[in-house]
């Protein structure tokens, strides 16, 4: 070993003995030339992951402590972290007849979707609103809320949160409320549509967290019928931005017309049979939850078939696209109001090639 050499071995033990790691040893690792993410694309199938449930409900009691029957993705390229990627956290949830899920309370942002059954009411700040089939229900940080079900059926729903950002950027709360739900009644329309969801009037109210929408429910006879109109002003020759065949919302706070929570992003997509998408990779991950229909994901070099209830992790820079048997709606959660309000947002259409 020469002096130099011996010299640079000493140096390198002394930065770590002192806690300092240059960055010369990891600049690939530290600034990739593209984003590298650790998660991979994964699928959860519904048919797997319901009679888990099931099972759960059966040995698993709902209540102080655990709180949530609510059993997480966990991406395997995660090390076993509960997370469905770096971002976003997503989970299916079991209520079984007539239990109820204490109030509680915490920083990250929440929503439930609903891929099929009704008969739960959550209850947000004790406003009690229905959830059923296609319904998106948003829980904001540090709302309390809890769930009961007052009906002889059990029902099952997707949890998303941002769990894995606010982990990350040692920012989270928790605070337990009630052990019973505030408020068991069992009207057909919150409070919050009541005020909320009139389409393009806004009542002249105060509201105070202007980055997290004041409506709670997101109904899918809305959603279901945006999607229609798209397609069939498509069909009259008023193209959209979207590929032909395909059509596409975002869930929007009524009060700015921005995204719903201020760390989450939703949206809902259809695509007619036969109909592949155009396809892209994007800076910052999502989640897709087949809503109905049968289809194909393309993320990197593999194809996946997919059906009702299907979990699909697409994470950051993954090439992707979706081609559809018959018609398939897909619902969709992403962390894309952090990637753009830190000015770190790209994307592009990929060429074919890239794509199976």
């Amino acid at each position: 070993m020469t002096a130099t050499e011996s010299r640079l071995e000493h140096l390198y033990a002394d930065f770590a003995e002192a806690h300092l790691s240059p960055l010369w040893t990891q600049l690939g690792d530290l600034m990739p030339a593209a984003p590298t993410s650790q998660a991979v694309p994964h699928v959860w199938k519904w048919s797997a992951l319901y009679p888990l449930a099931e099972l759960a409900g059966d040995l698993v009691p709902v209540g102080r402590g655990g709180e949530r029957r609510a059993i997480a993705l966990a991406n395997p390229g995660l090390g076993g972290l509960p997370f469905a990627t770096p971002t976003l956290w997503a989970a299916i949830q079991y209520l079984g007849p007539d239990e109820t899920a204490p109030e509680h309370r915490h920083s990250q942002n929440a929503f439930r979707f609903v891929v099929d059954g009704e008969g739960v009411w959550t209850v947000v700040d004790g406003d009690p609103v229905a959830m059923r089939r296609g319904d998106l229900l948003l829980t904001a940080g540090w709302q309390f809320h809890g769930h009961h079900n007052p009906s002889g059926r059990p029902m099952a729903w997707i949890d998303g949160l941002d769990i894995p950002f606010v982990h990350y950027t040692d920012t989270g709360f928790f605070e337990f409320g009630p052990a019973a739900v505030t408020d068991r009644t069992t009207p057909p329309t919150s409070r919050s549509e009541r005020l909320w969801a009139h389409p393009g009037l806004s009542p002249l109210v105060r509201h105070h967290d202007t980055m997290t929408s004041p409506l709670a429910a997101y109904r899918w006879e809305h959603t279901d019928a945006a999607l229609r109109a798209q397609l069939d002003l498509q069909d009259e020759g008023h193209p959209g931005a979207l590929t032909p065949g395909h059509a596409g919302v975002r869930y929007s706070n009524p009060a700015t017309g921005g995204d719903v929570l201020p760390t989450i992003r939703a949206e809902f997509h259809r695509v007619r049979a036969g109909i592949q998408t155009t396809p892209r990779r994007d800076v910052g991950s999502c989640v897709y939850q087949v809503f109905n229909g049968t289809g194909t994901f393309d993320l990197g070099e593999t194809q996946h078939p997919v059906a009702k209830g299907d979990l699909v992790v697409v994470p950051s820079w993954t090439p992707w696209r979706v081609s559809a048997d018959d018609e398939l709606d897909l619902f969709s959660f992403s962390d894309a109001p952090i990637v753009e309000r830190l000015g770190l947002n790209r994307g592009l259409a990929v060429q074919g090639a890239q794509l199976p």
